[in-house]
């Protein structure tokens, strides 16, 4: 073998020891969504793109002050975005523990023996006592990544640690959204908790005036045993309601991971109207490159073809070094007098032959597994793509369904004023009361639904455009 030849072999595995990978080249597959946004009735017409949701912090889209303060308690106390955070920092250390396999690992050793033999196995005429020291420093076991096996592991290790910090991201997501949803729900509850006492104020001083009424001989007995139906219906509303504003506070303690202060609960919904943002959904290519659940699953999509890159290595010889250079006497006193060097150097290589399709099988799990997460990863894809369709459809419905409900209350409450004024008058039964009475609170009741839903759809529309703003994410930059 000539000079020029070794040389350009040697050159040849440096490079793959320094960046040989046999992992496919990754392409990211094309989303399988439309371009656009669906269109329709119950869509209506967005406004220009402004900034993308995803870049839009939750401060800013949440504009109630006590809400906000919500949501930073949660934040700081929810036991799942702390475990969240603390598998991003379990996979930083997996992949820091990867990442060394690429360089030796270099042990400094100590090491002391005695041993005494009889004469008869030391083939001397006495008993033998021997002492031997040593000390040294070497490479114990280092793999010469010739053909990217270590390196595909590490990109591996590396996406997966991406993976988790998108999770974290979407833990947060998740977060604020439901501590929103469970704030705006409380406000809705203690509003209709209100409703109902006040409806039972109004239906005891009826049922006070019917049974005056009954005594003067002017109502009947019908009457007021209808008035007394309104008084224990209303009744039954508020302990019912009562239940619910319990429950809804005990659901936003969990979330913010501690009791929520009096002070920061809200008192109606009438007051958080205006506690959110309008936003726009911009384009789905906008979604699809900002929603953390998607760029998890690319990370993890690319880990899986990293694994290719591994298992297609083991197809190929692996070499290993194994060195150490020190020295050693067999007194402790001449350990680092001169002549008392040694040296060893083991390198051993190890070549698949028969392995009883073991490799091949391990191939085609790895591709497999990316295949996959190909179709995982298109899932995802279509899976945001309805959700923000879905929000969009409810946005687009909801403003015309709180106008028709507000007309339908005030309409009812008109009536209610009318049939109240004839009742009066001795001109109608109280039964006609007792109904447009029905009508109005169940008008008001679904009114409050109404503007709940229009607040919670605003909510589930951030949530699904990946809005929540950026968060520091996992240190990786090093590992590229």
């Amino acid at each position: 073998m000539t000079w020029t030849k070794a040389l350009c072999l040697t050159a040849g595995a440096w490079l793959c020891l320094t960046g040989c990978s046999l992992a496919p080249k990754y392409t990211r597959p094309e989303a399988p969504v439309p371009a656009a946004w669906p269109s329709g009735p119950a869509y209506r017409e967005s406004g220009p793109a402004g900034s993308a949701v995803a870049d839009l912090p939750w401060p800013e889209f949440f504009v109630e002050p006590r809400l906000r303060q919500v949501i930073a308690l949660a934040l700081e106390n929810n036991r799942d975005l702390r475990v969240a955070a603390l598998n991003v920092e379990r996979s930083r250390a997996q992949y820091r523990i990867r990442r060394a396999d690429l360089v030796p690992s270099v042990d400094a050793v100590g090491a002391a023996s005695g041993q005494h033999l009889p004469a008869d196995l030391a083939g001397a005429p006495e008993d033998v006592t021997v002492h031997q020291y040593r000390a040294s420093v070497g490479v114990s076991s280092y793999e010469l990544d010739l053909f990217g096996r270590v390196r595909s592991l590490k990109d591996q290790a590396l996406e997966q640690h991406l993976a988790t910090g998108q999770a974290r991201r979407s833990v947060q997501i998740s977060l604020v959204a439901e501590v929103a949803a469970n704030y705006l729900a409380l406000a809705a509850d203690r509003e209709r908790l209100a409703l109902a006492r006040e409806t039972l104020a109004n239906q005891e001083e009826a049922y006070r005036l019917t049974k005056s009424r009954f005594a003067a001989g002017v109502a009947s007995a019908l009457a007021v045993n209808q008035a007394k139906t309104s008084v224990d219906a209303a009744r039954v509303d508020i302990a019912r309601y009562t239940t619910l504003v319990a429950q809804d506070e005990n659901a936003l303690n969990l979330v913010a991971g501690t009791v929520v202060p009096a002070g920061l609960l809200p008192e109606t919904l009438a007051e958080t109207v205006t506690a959110l943002q309008e936003i726009t959904p911009g384009l789905p290519s906008e979604v699809l490159l900002t929603r953390p659940d998607i760029l998890q699953a690319e990370s993890l999509l690319k880990g899986y073809n990293a694994n290719i890159g591994a298992a297609r290595a083991a197809f190929f010889p692996r070499i290993t070094l194994v060195s150490a250079l020190g020295t050693g006497s067999l007194e402790l006193s001449g350990l680092f007098t001169g002549g008392s060097t040694f040296w060893n150097f083991a390198p051993s290589v190890s070549l698949p032959i028969f392995a009883g399709g073991r490799n091949l099988a391990g191939l085609k799990v790895a591709e497999a597994d990316r295949d996959i997460a190909v179709a995982r990863y298109e899932q995802v894809i279509q899976t945001a793509f309805r959700e923000v369709a879905d929000a969009l459809a409810r946005r687009g419905t909801i403003d015309d369904q709180l106008a028709a409900q507000q007309s339908l209350a005030d309409a009812t409450a008109e009536s209610y004023r009318l049939s109240r004024a004839r009742f009066e008058k001795g001109v109608d039964s109280y039964l006609a009361v007792l109904d447009s009475q029905r009508a109005l609170y169940a008008a008001e009741q679904n009114l409050i639904g109404a503007r709940l839903a229009r607040l919670a759809s605003q909510v589930t529309l951030y949530k699904a455009l990946g809005g929540g703003g950026p968060v520091a994410g996992p240190d990786a930059a090093d590992g590229r």
